[in-house]
C-alpha cells in the first residue's frame, strides 16, 4: 500500500498553491530522473513521495492548454469589481470557476506506483465525487467524451457538479479536480464552464437545499480516494 502525505492549505490564493504544487511535482520528476542514473550505475533508488492537497480559493477563474480566451465573458476591470482574479495555466481543459465552498483537490501522484493510464486515473478522481454524492443521496454520473461529475447527464437537465483539468510528466500528475459544494453559483454567469454553453452548473448545497459541512465533504472525499487507489494517507 503506497503512503502518500496529506496537505491542507485551507483558503489559500491560487497562484500561490500552483507554484506550490510545480515545486512538488518538479520534486518528484527530479527524482525519477535521478533514479535513472542510479539504476544504470547499479545504485539503491530513492522513492518517490506522492501527495494529496486539499484546499479552498479566492474568486478566481482559470484557463486550460486547449481553452479559448473568449470563454471568458468579462474584462479585466469587471473581474477586479468581482473580487476576482485571472490565470492561464498549464493543465488539460478549458476555463473554469474556482471560489470559496468549493473543494479543491491536487494530487500529486507518481502514477508509477499506481498503473501508468491516465484515462484510469481520470476516472477514478471522478468516482470519488460520485460516491461522495451517493453518500448524500445524489445520484450523478459521466458524459461520454466529457470529464466531470455531472447530474442528470442522460437528459436535458444535465449540470455539472465537478471539473476536471490535469497536467502529467514522467507519470507525475497536478492539478486535479474542483467539487461544487457551497460554491456561489453566480460566478459561473462570467465564463463559459469548460466551454460548454448548453448545460448548466450545479452545487451540493443548491442540489440538497441547505449549506454543507465542508470538513465533512473532504472526509468522505478522502475516505474514497484512499480506497480507490489504495493508499494510506499520512500527515
Amino acid at each position: 500500500m503506497q503512503h502518500v502525505k496529506y496537505i491542507h492549505l485551507g483558503l489559500i490564493d491560487y497562484k500561490e498553491a500552483w507554484d506550490y504544487q510545480a515545486t512538488l511535482f518538479q520534486a518528484v520528476i527530479d527524482v525519477k530522473r535521478a533514479n535513472r542514473v542510479r539504476e544504470k550505475e547499479g545504485n539503491p533508488l530513492e522513492k518517490t513521495q506522492s501527495k494529496l492537497i486539499f484546499c479552498e480559493h479566492p474568486h478566481v477563474f482559470t484557463l486550460g492548454k486547449s481553452g479559448h480566451l473568449s470563454h471568458l465573458l468579462v474584462n479585466e476591470e469587471q473581474l477586479a469589481a468581482k473580487g476576482a482574479r485571472f490565470y492561464k495555466i498549464n493543465r488539460g481543459g478549458d476555463i473554469t470557476y474556482h471560489g470559496p465552498g468549493q473543494l479543491v483537490v491536487y494530487p500529486i501522484f507518481d502514477l508509477d506506483c499506481f498503473f501508468t493510464d491516465i484515462h484510469k486515473y481520470l476516472r477514478y478522481l471522478e468516482e470519488s465525487v460520485i460516491l461522495t454524492l451517493a453518500e448524500y443521496g445524489i445520484v450523478s454520473g459521466r458524459i461520454e467524451g466529457s470529464t466531470g461529475v455531472w447530474l442528470d447527464w442522460d437528459n436535458a437537465k444535465a449540470r455539472k457538479i465537478c471539473a476536471l483539468g490535469v497536467r502529467s510528466s514522467r507519470w507525475v500528475t497536478m492539478h486535479g479536480f474542483a467539487f461544487n459544494v457551497n460554491s456561489d453559483l453566480n460566478y459561473f454567469a462570467n465564463i463559459i464552464p469548460c466551454g460548454i454553453s448548453d448545460k448548466a452548473v450545479t452545487s451540493l448545497q443548491n442540489e440538497l437545499g441547505r449549506p454543507i459541512d465542508m470538513r465533512e465533504v473532504q472526509d468522505r472525499v478522502k475516505k474514497h480516494l484512499t480506497t480507490l487507489f489504495k493508499i494510506k494517507l499520512v500527515e
